[in-house]
């Protein structure tokens, strides 16, 4: 099956070339990269630019013009530009570790979407990761657990392996609420049957629940992807919530529904998107 991985990006240079390193450090190398920027100026072109310069990653940039926070858009946008069999949704703040991609790849199964979970580093150890080019997606488990001990995470242990067959990762079937886009992987033909992500949000939260609902409802089930693949989060600033009442309010008339196709989604950037096959031109 062929991965494509989708990592949203806005104005945060140094965070992207950590995550970037560490893709480029994937043990499955069988993936197309794309950067799904929203918006950022000229230094985040310069860093992917410099990415590709190196050739160890397939690595696109699917941009779109800065008029706020626009996740869902950009995420569509990435969407429609790939025709890989299976997405894998993260942010440009979330370093994979090296078993990442493949882990993702080893839990897919069809009529499934997988939700992963995050482990999210201190402010002023992000500050120390980022300033002196740490390498901590090769870290074991015994460097994480003293990150742990001195307080630079809050927790150590979803990176402790749970078997894949196990019947605890389909007790979540039917749960939508807490799955995160930073850490979710999906049939690209289940995702664009249900139209994407639902651009409707605009500004921070709960598009990934709209989206997360509308896939059950479709009848693709959750599968949970904690103890497998987790990510490791950065530290950041809350983002602006000026629209999240209004979110809040679309999320709740979705939920008084029985909706399942996005109201604006990935179908208007491309014909064959509707068809699980299509392609769009990027806008660099």
């Amino acid at each position: 099956m062929r991965i494509a991985v989708i990592v949203t990006t806005y104005n945060r240079p140094d965070a992207l070339t950590a995550v970037l390193d560490g893709y480029r450090s994937q043990r499955d190398r069988d993936f197309e990269l794309i950067a799904a920027d929203d918006g950022s100026n000229e230094e985040t072109r310069h860093v992917i630019e410099d990415c590709r310069r190196r050739g160890d990653l397939r690595l696109n940039h699917v941009w779109q013009e800065d008029r706020g926070f626009r996740a869902a858009a950009i995420r569509n946008r990435a969407v429609a530009s790939t025709s890989a069999d299976y997405i894998i949704f993260s942010d440009g703040d979330c370093i994979p570790r090296p078993e990442f991609v493949s882990q993702h790849r080893r839990i897919a199964e069809r009529g499934w979407f997988v939700a992963g979970n995050r482990i999210l580093l201190s402010e002023g150890f992000t500050e120390e990761v980022l300033t002196k080019s740490m390498p901590i997606h090769t870290w074991n488990l015994f460097h994480w657990f003293l990150a742990f001990l001195r307080k630079d995470i809050n927790r150590w242990w979803p990176m402790v392996p749970l078997r894949f067959d196990s019947p605890l990762r389909k007790m979540t079937a039917s749960v939508w609420r807490g799955v995160m886009t930073c850490n979710l992987s999906v049939w690209r033909d289940d995702l664009v049957r249900i139209n994407g992500l639902d651009e409707e949000y605009v500004g921070w939260g709960l598009e990934d629940s709209d989206l997360v609902i509308r896939l059950i409802r479709s009848g693709v089930r959750h599968k949970t992807g904690r103890f497998a693949a987790p990510v490791l989060h950065l530290w950041h600033r809350d983002n602006d919530r000026v629209g999240f009442t209004r979110n809040q309010d679309r999320l709740d008339s979705l939920l008084r529904s029985d909706r399942v196709k996005a109201l604006q989604g990935v179908s208007q950037y491309s014909a064959t998107a509707a068809d699980a096959t299509g392609s769009m031109k990027q806008e660099e």
